[in-house]
């Protein structure tokens, strides 16, 4: 049978089930990534697991994320991932080294490998051929340490590209063509599979913009196959020895058909605040910006920089625009800075900040409130950018450029046609500046058993969690509607994303995007009853960060009653015990107001027996009939408290 690569891929791994759509299988992981927002609690996990030695061919923990130490905390948690890195025996990135996912690829990439990474943009791996996966850092745990990673088999959404894209067009409008067509649910329990004639125009790095935002669809993950764009890419960066060849079969059948002509790419722009609303840039020209980033996952390759470098060569950014550049990685910025692009950027108004994430988390870079801030970056959820009442669009690097430029939200080509400019021709190096200085490798194993574990008073141990009542009984404490994102229940910035080690001080932020007064309220519940969250459409999208589930069951959580749930989130709820309850008629939706008081009633049975339930709204005395998609696996998990819970009955 003619096969995808992404059928390849998993077929190889595979150690239980079927490859047929909606079925549970596990499969075998050889690499994990971690990054310092999500993986102190891994490695607080990996202690709670006993972990002598990880399990996987490679692991790595990246600093990319929480990089402004504003005071010690930040500077706490790098010391205990460094510690615990070499603990474990993990490669460890050091603060500034670059954005995990493009040094990942960069260094530690191999076509035909299996990954899974505690953050959603994990899949950008797929540009080389890997079958790389976000999830909770929970699995990620579970796979350091041996365990297999469970999931429901997905569709295979082969996506024909043909063509080239014109000028002024790049792989970032690929992707919000893709989103423009599908929104942000387009993906759910899908793998998006690229192929056709033109693969041969993209580069490998091109093609990690694509698969890292195919997040934004909601797919499970992105996969290219491994072909000479990828045999070219692994060469640059002197490990050419790393390239498989891996190509779909002639003939190969996919369970979803698309077709993408690359020459009809327009550059496209996605407005506030999802990056689902996308169109055309010039249906938005004209609009005043007053700042303008470019950088993170989602632009990292250095294309993306030179190109931006190029068009605002001997010329000066608007005096009303700030224009901040984050380079994704050291080895790009050497290189950038070879070719005399850093100084293009500098001369003409950039400020250069250091290599990371910053601004695509709210790290530093927030906008004035309310103004524009056009961006390279992947999300553009409300708030996410540090700023509460913030106002973020997403665009490629020649879009961004252009509006940097002028003042205002410019479409390339309008701005190349005034100013007499052609599309710059970018010659890359062909070889890159491999500097491994800050990668730091693993201890030998005898050496790193006697690694102390460095703990800041900032990281407390994780909460101890009950299993499932049989009765709950408890008020509706938040209603809120569709696509609810991760940044709303647990948000990033400069003020939040530091406690991320420290649980209690953690929950005081949980829903305050949404409502300040949820964790006062929450707590009180704790104390008693506990309480219900009710969502609509696409519940928990966006990042992985399992505090988004973590922090409203420390605060009392027992079930979320939505009428569709993101993949990552609905795992992650499971993984700590959470119930995740879909309304059988979505209409019921309407029926339940917050602070309504709902029943379960011999919950333990009734999930272990199948997935209809009965919910009881004793407020308005209506039943509403409910469902979970739990595995018999899932609902063992649930009714132990958590996954955590489970695993120390089995001991």
């Amino acid at each position: 049978m003619s096969d995808t690569v992404a059928r390849k891929v998993i077929g190889a791994h595979l150690l239980d089930g079927r490859m047929e759509p909606g079925e549970e299988i596990s499969i075998r992981i050889d690499q994990t990534l971690t990054q310092d927002a999500t993986g102190t609690l891994v490695m607080q996990e990996l202690e709670a697991l006993h972990l002598d030695r990880i399990k996987t061919e490679l692991s790595a923990q990246y600093v990319d994320h929480n990089l402004l130490q504003a005071d010690e905390k930040n500077a706490e948690d790098h010391e205990f991932l460094r510690t615990a890195a070499l603990r474990y025996g993990l490669w460890f990135s050091k603060p500034g080294n670059g954005v995990s996912h493009p040094t990942h690829m960069q260094r530690f990439g191999v076509p035909g490998k299996t990954m899974i990474g505690s953050d959603s943009h994990t899949p950008a791996a797929g540009s080389l051929g890997m079958l790389a996966i976000g999830v909770g850092g929970l699995e990620v745990a579970m796979a350091i340490a041996g365990q297999p990673l469970h999931l429901r088999m997905p569709q295979i959404w082969g996506v024909e590209l043909t063509g080239r894209l014109p000028d002024w067009s790049s792989a970032k409008d690929v992707i919000l063509e893709m989103l423009r067509r599908h929104g942000v649910k387009g993906g759910l329990n899908r793998i998006i599979e690229y192929h056709g004639e033109g693969l041969a125009t993209l580069t490998a790095m091109d093609r990690h913009v694509i698969a890292n935002m195919g997040a934004e669809l909601g797919a499970t993950t992105s996969i290219f196959p491994a072909d000479d764009a990828v045999r070219d890419f692994l060469r640059s960066e002197s490990r050419e020895d790393d390239f498989v060849e891996l190509l779909a079969d002639a003939g190969a059948e996919y369970d979803v058909h698309e077709y993408l002509d690359l020459s009809t790419i327009v550059p496209l722009i996605a407005k506030p605040s999802s990056p689902g609303n996308v169109v055309p840039v010039r249906e938005v020209a004209g609009e005043d910006v007053s700042q303008v980033v470019i950088g993170s996952s989602a632009n990292p390759g250095l294309r993306d920089f030179a190109i931006a470098a190029a068009m605002v060569s001997g010329r000066q950014t608007d005096p009303s625009v700030s224009f901040d550049v984050n380079p994704s990685s050291r080895e790009i910025l050497a290189d950038l800075t070879k070719m005399g692009a850093t100084l293009e950027l500098v001369v003409a108004g950039a400020r250069i900040h250091q290599s990371g994430c910053m601004g695509c988390i709210g790290m530093g870079q927030a906008p004035a409130t309310g103004r524009n801030s056009l961006r390279t970056m992947p999300r553009n959820f409300p708030g996410r950018s540090g700023t509460r009442e913030d106002s973020v669009w997403l665009c490629s690097p020649e879009t961004a450029a252009a509006s940097a430029l002028t003042g205002v939200i410019t479409d390339p080509r309008d701005w190349a046609e005034k100013e007499g400019m052609p599309y710059p021709e970018i010659t890359l190096p062909d070889h890159a500046t491999v500097n491994t200085a800050m990668l730091v490798a693993p201890l030998p194993e005898e050496e790193a058993r006697h690694v102390e574990l460095v703990k800041g008073p900032n990281i407390s141990s994780l909460p101890e969690f009950p299993p499932l009542p049989e009765r709950i009984e408890a008020p509706v404490l938040l209603k809120v509607g569709d696509n609810i994102s991760t940044d709303e229940i647990s948000p990033a910035g400069a003020r939040a994303l530091p406690f991320r080690s420290n649980i209690p001080k953690l929950s005081r932020f949980t829903f305050t995007q949404v409502d300040e007064t949820y964790p006062a309220r929450a707590e009180e519940t704790a104390k008693t009853t506990g309480h219900f969250i009710v969502g609509g459409d696409n519940y928990g999208q966006g990042s992985s960060r399992e505090h988004a589930a973590i922090t409203p069951r420390y605060l009392g959580l027992h079930a979320v009653i939505a009428t569709s749930f993101a993949r990552i989130h609905w795992q992650n709820l499971a993984n700590f015990g959470v119930l995740a309850l879909e309304f059988e008629n979505p209409d019921d939706y309407d029926t339940i107001r917050q602070d309504d008081v709902l029943v379960l009633d011999g919950v333990r049975e009734a999930i272990r027996s199948g997935p209809h339930l009965t919910l009881f709204d004793s407020t308005r005395d209506v039943e509403i009939p409910v469902r979970h998609r739990l595995s018999p696996r899932q609902v063992d998990d649930v009714l132990a408290g958590g996954l955590i819970p489970q695993l120390a009955r089995r001991e």
